[in-house]
Parts: structure tokens; sequence; C-alpha cells
């Protein structure tokens, strides 16, 4: 029942979905005792709410005993459970009509008493009786209206998409983590930007994220069609791989906008200096917020800090060496892939900056090939050799000399062996010492 019945309907349907659920519900009349009774290794892995799960020699099952439900004081859990033994008591309690389908593989029909096929039909989304009722039970489902409405390609009901303003008191009470999970499915549908418009449209986004509200309705400049909402969107849809981290930051790449944008006494046009900074520290805030983990926030956030790439053919391969370096090498191309959202989305003089993207591309791949060094790890020489050919002890010295040592390797790359680079490393370890002698004398004379 569920998901997984409405997802292997629609594939008979031919109908397109993204959220395809491998998850099956198994429903039974039989009581947990009952159900621990008929089989040898049964866990009691939700008995409150009449779960267990059974242990297979192949796989473990859930079953969960047909139930009502009464009362959501939390917005989120029943506060008492009722076992019954129909089914369609069972799937009122449900979401919405393509999640109460139920299979009975004994009689081998379908169970569909609120007209859940229909709706699969129609690509509908409605709830299971009065919608008011059902987002007050539990407050992500208005959250999860949306997102279904991005990953099965459904238009959500008039009567249940209305009924979303009335139950944004439940949705307060839902957890970060919960609304984190749906925002990972939405994001990887084909077309996200449905499900964040209706966030956006019914409220939810000003509660979860209301630094994306400004963004809406913010005008750029001429080199703009779009205002920062729609361009933003645009944006997260032209990102073709399935990468979350990548979409994030699509989403999150130009939230700094409507904080900095001011008018240009040049042009009287707008500009947007510095949105990059002020965009990667509200994406961090956001995504802690979210309870997003570190391995995806610190690259979501590196990559709107890094979003704007301005190449021309001038740059020396001195410069391409540096800005490998500056944006790393693990988010190099999907800085890359994310710059070429941001200015396909931008519906003005896109061609010839895709192109100049494309010899940035051309040229990475070229300085790439001739194997030079772009952190201090392809350096000939270790931080361990300078300690033992040079005496020096461990400490800040080692790094400073390491990172003097890649500057100077990045524009001649051929200086980069090991007695070279140890040459040079005395030399700057001498100046270092002349300089603070000097230093000293000349405070002493002060």
């Amino acid at each position: 029942m569920g998901g997984a019945i409405r997802d292997a309907i629609s594939h008979q349907l031919g109908t397109p979905r993204t959220d395809v659920t491998g998850d099956w519900d198994i429903a039974s009349s039989a009581t947990p005792d009952q159900v621990t009774r008929l089989f040898r290794r049964v866990v009691p892995s939700g008995i409150r709410h009449g779960t267990v799960t059974v242990i297979l020699p192949t796989q473990s099952v859930e079953v969960t005993t047909l139930r009502g439900e009464q009362g959501y004081s939390d917005g989120r859990h029943p506060d008492n459970v009722v076992f019954v033994t129909d089914i369609v008591q069972d799937l009122a309690r449900r979401d919405f009509t393509i999640n109460a389908i139920a299979y009975d593989p004994i009689a081998n029909h379908l169970i569909d008493p609120f007209g859940g096929i229909d709706d699969l039909v129609s690509r509908c989304l409605r709830a299971v009786g009065d919608p008011r009722e059902r987002f007050s039970e539990d407050g992500l489902r208005v959250l999860r209206a949306a997102r279904f409405a991005a990953t099965l390609d459904v238009e959500i009901e008039t009567h249940t998409r209305s009924a979303i303003r009335y139950s944004l008191d439940s949705y307060r009470k839902v957890s970060a983590e919960r609304i984190r999970d749906e925002w990972t499915k939405a994001l990887l549908a084909p077309l996200a930007s449905r499900a964040f418009n209706i966030m956006l449209a019914e409220g939810m986004l000003g509660i979860t994220a209301p630094e994306l509200i400004d963004m809406n309705g913010c005008v750029q400049n001429r080199h703009h069609r779009y205002d920062v909402w729609e361009h933003t969107l645009r944006t997260v849809d032209g990102i073709t791989h399935k990468s979350l981290r990548l979409r994030l930051a699509a989403l999150l790449h130009d939230v700094g906008k409507p904080v900095v944008r001011d008018v240009s006494p040049k042009t009287g046009d707008y500009v947007f200096h510095d949105h990059e900074i002020q965009g990667s520290r509200l994406a961090d805030a956001i995504m802690r917020r979210l309870k997003f983990p570190n391995n995806l926030r610190d690259p979501v956030v590196a990559l709107v800090r890094h979003h704007i790439v301005v190449y021309t053919a001038s740059w020396t391969d001195s410069a391409i060496r540096r800005w490998i370096n500056r944006v790393t090498q693990d988010l190099l191309w999907d800085v890359l892939e994310l710059a070429r959202a941001d200015i396909a989305a931008k519906g003005y003089e896109v061609q010839l900056q895709i192109q100049s993207l494309d010899e940035l591309e051309q040229r990475v791949k070229s300085v790439f090939a001739s194997n030079q060094a772009f952190t201090v790890g392809d350096l000939a020489v270790s931080g361990k050799e300078l300690i033992e050919e040079l005496g020096l002890t461990p400490g800040p010295i080692i790094g400073s000399l390491l990172r003097s040592l890649l500057d100077e390797v990045m524009e001649a790359p051929e200086h980069n062996e090991r007695e070279r680079l140890l040459d040079r490393a005395r030399e700057l370890l001498k100046s270092s010492v002349s300089d603070a002698a000097d230093l000293t004398s000349k405070s002493l004379r002060d």
C-alpha cells in the first residue's frame, strides 16, 4: 500500500515520475502480538503505532496493524492509535488519494476507496477527505504537496491547495530535519522550481527560509531578463546533473543580491557588489538551520562564494592555476556547471559567455594535462623535508614557506624541483631572519 502501489500504477499508466519509492508498506488486521506469534524472529520496531519488523532469511519486512488515529497535538504524531479491521478506515488517515491505494495479494485486486487511481490518471493531487483536517494532523503534509507537484508532475487540487495557508501553524511545528528531507527530494526533481514556487506562494518558504523571500520581485539590471527569484529557479532547473549540492548551490547562489543591491552612480542601473560573499554567509545560515550535514554544507557555501566566473582570453596560465587553487580541484567542475546554468538563466547575452566558459574549461584541462602544481601537496618538497633539510622545528614557519614556494611555482611551474625548492626555501628563511633583525634594530633605535 502507499507510495509503492502509487508508483507501480503510475508505471503502468506511463506517467513520468521521479519520486519512486522502493518501500512497500505491509498492513494487516493482525495485531503485533499475533504477528509475533506467527514468525520466528520479530522486532518491535514501532510497537506504539502497531508496527513490528519481521526478520526473514533474506530480508526484513515491516508489518503494521490496520489502525485509526486520534488527536495530533504536536502536529506530527497521533495522540492515540486505535487498531481496526477495515482497510478503508486505515486508508482514510492517509494524506493524499494517490497514496491511499492498497493491493490485496490474496484476492489480487486494488482497493481504492477515495479515487486515487482516477487522480493519478488526471495527475491531480487531492487530500483524502477534508484537506484542513489532513494537514492539521501532520504539518509536513503541506510541504509534501509542494514536493509531489514537482516529483510526480501533478497539479494540486483547488480545495487542497487553498487549505495550505490555513494549516501553516501545524507546519511551524515540523522539525528542521523533516523539512530538509523534503527539500532534498524536491530539489532532485527535473523541475524543482514547481515545488519552490508553491512554497513561496503558500507561505511555507517564509517560515523555513525567509532570506529567500526578498528574491521574489527583486529586479536586476539590463543584463538580466528576470528578477532574482525567477532567475534563481531557472538556474536550479538548468542544473542537468542529479547533484544535490549543485541544486542547493543554484537555489542559494544569488540569495545575497537583495541585501547588497545598489544603484550605480555611473550607469543608473542596479549593481550587486560582493553578493557572492553575502550570499555565502546566508547560505551557511540557512543550511545550518535545516541541519544539512557539514560535508554537504561546506561545498555548497563554497560554490555560492565562487559562482561568479569572469574569464577572459587574456588570462595567463598562471592566472588559470591560481583560479583553480582558489576554487579547489574538488569543486572546479561544479563551479563551471553552476556558472553555465547561471549564465543561461540570465536570458540575455548568453552565447558569448557560454563560449568563454567553454574556452576556460579547455584551458583548465590543458593545465591539468601538464601535471602542474596547484596545492602545497603537489610541490616536489614536503613540510617534513623542509624540517629535516633546513634544521627547523615544526610550526607556522613551515606552512608559510610552503605557501611561498607554491606561489612561485604557480608563476613558473618549471621551478617545481626538489633541490631548487630547498635552495629557495633557504633564501626565504634567511630573508625572513634578516627582516626580523632589521625590525628589532629599528625598534631599539626608536
